[in-house]
């Protein structure tokens, strides 16, 4: 499906998980944009420009998290380990350095596993309400492993997404946004797994070894990541309350905590603006 033209030009790259298509607009310094499960790019679509604007190269992918249009190779690892080395993949094929890492819900989980395995070209990371300590997943969403390692799940859930009286519902995205969707992000997030049997596929593999064990280890590693991190969290959180966000920013040698108010977990579609801003300052001071 198509994506909003405020991401800028779409690319192709070939990763050794599989082909993923991305985003880029803007030229300088790159930041690179990490969404969750059951959504893409189109989640930056209204913090892109502004970043780009302030003199960044702004790269948005469709991670392989069952919302993707390109679905990975049969063979793929896409645990959640091997769905964070996607992400470190990716910045070496684009060869990515000094990376500012902006990351949301599940993407915040892969991002602290990816930055406790291969941190290498991540310059700085702004973590947005996401996964962490023994939220993954946040209870509400708990039962989503056992649910995916049952055969046909997938298929059976993407039969249910096309009803949008659903929506609004906090196992989808009632506790995500505090207005609604525009119907054309919602079915841009929604659409592949309905429509793709290798969508399904991948989206399973997730979902079927996401544990607390991965994010717990990952926060141990965590305690020697000496470079900066800014906790952009919405105060009025409902899947990741805010005291999540002062235990990691406890944990993190070099970590600072802003609290975006009037937002639920995607603040980049509630508070696009404040986010922008704080990308903006973050990593324009960092890189000076």
């Amino acid at each position: 499906m198509t994506r909003s033209e405020s991401l800028g030009r779409e690319h192709r790259v070939r990763l050794p998980a599989g082909e993923v298509r991305y985003f880029e607009r803007g030229s300088g310094a790159p930041v690179v944009f990490v969404h969750g499960v059951l959504t893409n790019a189109q989640l930056w679509r209204k913090v892109v420009p502004d970043v780009a604007a302030a003199g960044f190269r702004c790269v948005a992918p469709d991670l392989p998290l069952g919302s993707h249009d390109l679905p990975m190779r049969a063979d793929a690892d896409l645990s959640p380990a091997g769905a964070a080395d996607v992400i470190a993949d990716l910045l070496e094929a684009l060869d990515l350095r000094d990376v500012t890492l902006v990351a949301n819900d599940t993407g915040g989980a892969l991002t602290q596993i990816m930055l406790s395995r291969r941190p290498d070209r991540v310059g700085r990371v702004v973590l947005t309400p996401s996964d962490c300590f023994e939220y993954f997943f946040p209870p509400i969403f708990k039962p989503l492993p056992a649910i995916a390692r049952i055969p046909g799940s997938m298929a059976v859930l993407g039969q249910l997404l096309r009803f949008r009286v659903l929506y609004p519902l906090p196992m989808l995205f009632g506790w995500v946004v505090k207005r609604p969707l525009p119907d054309d992000v919602a079915q841009a997030y929604l659409a592949p797994l309905r429509k793709s049997a290798g969508v399904r596929r991948d989206l399973r593999k997730l979902l079927r070894d996401v544990h607390p064990r991965h994010t717990l280890a990952a926060a141990e590693a965590l305690r020697t990541f000496d470079r900066p991190v800014l906790l952009a969290w919405a105060s009025e959180d409902k899947l990741f309350p805010i005291s999540l966000a002062h235990r990691l920013a406890a944990l993190l040698p070099d970590a600072k905590l802003v609290e975006i108010a009037d937002s639920y977990t995607f603040v980049s579609e509630d508070q696009p603006a404040a986010l922008a801003r704080h990308v903006i300052e973050f990593a324009g001071v960092m890189a000076d």
